[in-house]
C-alpha cells in the first residue's frame, strides 16, 4: 500500500487533511456528501471491471492499483488516462497488495494456497516484470506486503505449524527468505489474515510492523519492533468469533497512534464494532466511541493532520477528525482498499475497476478531466 517514492511535494499541489478536516470536518454530513460545496472521491474510470484490492498512492498525480485476473494499472496523469502494465501470462492471478517505490519500480503480491502465491518486481514502470518469490508450501497463503524502507519488505503468510509465516528482503523485493518463527506467539484456532486491501501488515518507521488477524475467538493486533524477529500480542474490540469477523486494516502514523478497522465483511451482516483506536503502539486498544457504521476493509491517515483519518469499505467512506474516537460517513461509494501519499494525494480503489482521487470541486470540474463525482 505504502509508497517509497519521492513524496516532497507542496501541499499546494494536492488536498491536504487540514483542508479536508475544514470542510468535511465542520459541515453536516449531506453538505459533506454534495461534490460541489466540498472535497470528496472523484472517479477516475479505468476501462476495466478487475476489483483492485491492490493501492500504492506515489503523489497526487501517480498511482498504481492492482487487483484480480493478473491486473496492474497506473496512472501519471491524476487518473485521467491509465496504462494497462499487467505481467504477461498472470491471468490466472490474483493481485491483492502493491508497494510503490516511485512511478517505474513497483512490487506485487499475488495470493492463494501455494504456488498461487508470488511476488512480482519491476523496475522499467510495468514494461516488464520478474518472479521474485514463488511459494512452494502448500501450507502456506500469502496475504500482504509492507515495506518499511525502499529496501527493507515483509510480506504475511496465514500460520503454518501454528504460527504466521513472514517473509523478508534486504534489497529492495529481489529476494525473500522465511524468517525463524521463535519470536512468533502462537495462532489462534481458526485465526489467520484478511487479505483484504492490502492493510493487514503494516510498518511505521524502520523497525516496527504490526499484523492484524481475524477468524479466531478473539480479533487480534502482533507487533514487532525488530523488522519481524519477535512479536507480541494484544487484543483489539473488533468483532471475533468467526471466520468473516476481524481486523482488515491497519494504520499508524507513527510509533504510537494506530487505528483499527473490520468488522463482518458478509453483506446483510452487522459490524457495530468496526474500529479501534491504540495510543501505545498497540499495546492496548479502545473501542471507538462513534465507529463506521458498517463493515470497513481500508483506512488511512490523511497527510499533514495529526487525527484526521479516512475509512472505507463496500457501503461508505468514513471521516475521523479526532484520531479515530468517533467517524462519521461522507460518502456513499463502494472501495475497498485506500492510500495516501504522505506529501499530498490520497486514492480508493475497489470492484469493477473503480478508482478514484480525493480532490476539491474545482478540480473535479476542471475541463477536460473525465473524473466524475463518486457515488
Amino acid at each position: 500500500m505504502t509508497s517509497m517514492g519521492n513524496t516532497r511535494r507542496t501541499v499546494a499541489l494536492g488536498l491536504s487533511g487540514a483542508a479536508l478536516v475544514a470542510t468535511l470536518g465542520s459541515a453536516p454530513a449531506e453538505a459533506a456528501a454534495e461534490p460541489a460545496r466540498s472535497p470528496g472521491w472523484v472517479l477516475k474510470p479505468t476501462g476495466t471491471e478487475a476489483r483492485f484490492r491492490g493501492l500504492a498512492a506515489v503523489s497526487r498525480t501517480s498511482a498504481w492499483v492492482a487487483g484480480s485476473r493478473g491486473t496492474v494499472l497506473r496512472t501519471e496523469d491524476g487518473g485521467r488516462s491509465w496504462r494497462n502494465v499487467s505481467p504477461a501470462g498472470a491471468d490466472g492471478l490474483e493481485f491483492r497488495d502493491i508497494e510503490a517505490f516511485g512511478e517505474d519500480r513497483a512490487v506485487v503480491l499475488a495470493i492463494g494456497e501455494g504456488e498461487a502465491s508470488r511476488i512480482l518486481r519491476t523496475e522499467d514502470g510495468g514494461a516488464t516484470w520478474t518472479e521474485a518469490f514463488r511459494n512452494t508450501d502448500p501450507r502456506a497463503f500469502y496475504d500482504c506486503v509492507t515495506f518499511l524502507d525502499r529496501r527493507y519488505g515483509l510480506a504475511l503468510s496465514d500460520p503454518v505449524d501454528g504460527k504466521y509465516r513472514i517473509l523478508s528482503t534486504r534489497d529492495g523485493g529481489r529476494s525473500w527468505h522465511v524468517l525463524p518463527d521463535t519470536g512468533m506467539p502462537a495462532a489462534l484456532p481458526g485465526e489467520a489474515a484478511f487479505a483484504a486491501s492490502g492493510q493487514c501488515l503494516v510498518g511505521s518507521g524502520p523497525r516496527d510492523v504490526w499484523l492484524a488477524t481475524g477468524g479466531g475467538a478473539t480479533a487480534r493486533v502482533l507487533h514487532s519492533r525488530d523488522r519481524g524477529l519477535n512479536w507480541t500480542v494484544s487484543d483489539s474490540t473488533l468483532p471475533a468469533g468467526d471466520p468473516a469477523r476481524g481486523v482488515f486494516a491497519l494504520a499508524f502514523r507513527d510509533r504510537r497512534h494506530g487505528i483499527a478497522v473490520g468488522g463482518d465483511y458478509r453483506t446483510g451482516q452487522g459490524s457495530p464494532q468496526a474500529a479501534a483506536v491504540s495510543r501505545d503502539g498497540g499495546r492496548t486498544w479502545r473501542q471507538a466511541h462513534t465507529p463506521p457504521p458498517a463493515y470497513r476493509s481500508g483506512v488511512a491517515w490523511l497527510p499533514h493532520t495529526r487525527s484526521a483519518a479516512l475509512a472505507v469499505g463496500p457501503t461508505g467512506t468514513d471521516l475521523t477528525t479526532d484520531g479515530g474516537r468517533t467517524w462519521r460517513t461522507v460518502d456513499p461509494g463502494s472501495y475497498d482498499t485506500i492510500d495516501c501519499a504522505p506529501g499530498a494525494g490520497c486514492w480508493a480503489a475497489g470492484e469493477k475497476g473503480r478508482v478514484a482521487r480525493l480532490e476539491r470541486p474545482r478540480e473535479a470540474g476542471r475541463p477536460g478531466d473525465p473524473g466524475e463525482p463518486a457515488g
